[in-house]
């Protein structure tokens, strides 16, 4: 009876289309089919994709070399005339690169670095000798202040008079920015521009490459129109542009900020690291058969902090509004952990 109804069963399917033993099988099978053919398409599709994307990319890149194909073109047909103020060991390391960079360029300052600057193809001018001075002054689209900070003021004074009527881009390289823009703008005369700059990097970390390197500026003062002066480079924009373009070129890591925003910064950056490093520094700190990798990056901050000169250190406290907050800030710090090292001392005594 039992079979003769699995067979009226069998029967009944078998008049439907359906194929009993085999239903499941087939449904399987449809399944896998519809799988298969939705991964193939999914494959086909980011296949497309990808292709689509590497095509991009291509043209992309391929665009992008002939920007800076057509950029470096059009800085080598109109090279800068730059002057450097101060031409001691960093205006001499920013100098091979503005020299690379095909500029002329013309440096001046109070001790005779003539065959220096003979070496590295610039021309020197005695900064004592005022006619020679003048007709540098004459001849550069861009001067550069590259003197310490604490003569920074005394030199823009000085060379001021000079700059009158004249169409020329100054520029400083000051660790400390407000000081620097309040000093050029109470003392150069309205037809100069004035670009606030502070490359991040000198002539040890800077020695291989400026590749990465940060390079911060402001556009303080930068307009189209000037007085008669300068070699031709064109407008105000146009030879600002070109001035950074040097930096850009050799790899620098851009950063337009104001002047205000990177003291703030450089307070709790570049301070805060020269201030500790001297702190360590006075502890005559030296190493050991047992150096750590975590006490030998201890010992070469102290070491690159105090080969800079403690006029340097004195400059960026002195010039930066931040420094003295930073001072009172790693005083409290340490404070802090002093009292707590204390306290858990305590606490564990009364165990």
């Amino acid at each position: 009876m039992f079979l003769q109804l699995i067979c009226c069963l069998l029967a009944l399917f078998s008049s439907h289309g359906w194929q009993f033993s085999g239903s499941s099988v087939r449904k399987c099978s449809r399944l896998s089919t519809s799988s298969s053919s939705s991964s193939s398409s999914s494959s086909s599709s980011s296949f497309s994709d990808l292709e689509t994307l590497k095509l991009e990319e291509h043209r992309l890149r391929t665009l992008l070399s002939s920007v800076s194909s057509q950029k470096r073109e059009i800085l080598k047909s109109r090279p800068l005339s730059i002057g450097i103020i101060g031409f001691g060991r960093f205006g001499q390391f920013m100098a091979e690169t503005f020299v690379s960079s095909g500029a002329k360029v013309f440096a001046s300052s109070r001790s005779d670095y003539t065959s220096e600057a003979k070496k590295l193809g610039v021309t020197f001018v005695p900064l004592d000798n005022v006619s020679k001075l003048s007709k540098l002054v004459d001849q550069v689209d861009v001067l550069v202040f590259s003197v310490s900070i604490l003569s920074f003021e005394e030199s823009v004074k000085n060379l001021a008079p000079m700059l009158i009527n004249k169409n020329i881009l100054v520029a400083d390289v000051l660790s400390v920015k407000e000081h620097a823009k309040k000093i050029f703008l109470t003392h150069l005369p309205p037809s100069v521009d004035v670009l606030c700059t502070h490359p991040m990097f000198g002539p040890d970390s800077g020695k291989d490459s400026w590749r990465n390197l940060n390079f911060v500026f402001e556009r303080t003062r930068v307009v189209d129109e000037g007085g008669e002066g300068g070699s031709g480079s064109g407008s105000g924009s146009d030879r600002a542009e070109r001035f950074l373009s040097i930096f850009e070129e050799a790899g620098c890591q851009m950063t337009e900020m104001s002047c205000s925003e990177h003291d703030t910064y450089s307070a709790d950056s570049q301070f805060v690291t020269h201030l500790v490093g001297r702190i360590l520094g006075m502890q005559k700190i030296t190493s050991t058969p047992i150096n750590t990798k975590g006490f030998e990056s201890v010992l070469n901050l102290v070491d690159s902090t105090t080969t800079d000169s403690f006029e340097l250190f004195y400059g960026l406290y002195k010039h930066n509004a931040n420094s003295v907050d930073t001072i009172l800030n790693l005083r409290k710090a340490m404070d802090e952990v002093d009292a707590q090292l204390r306290s858990m001392e305590r606490a564990e005594s009364r165990k």
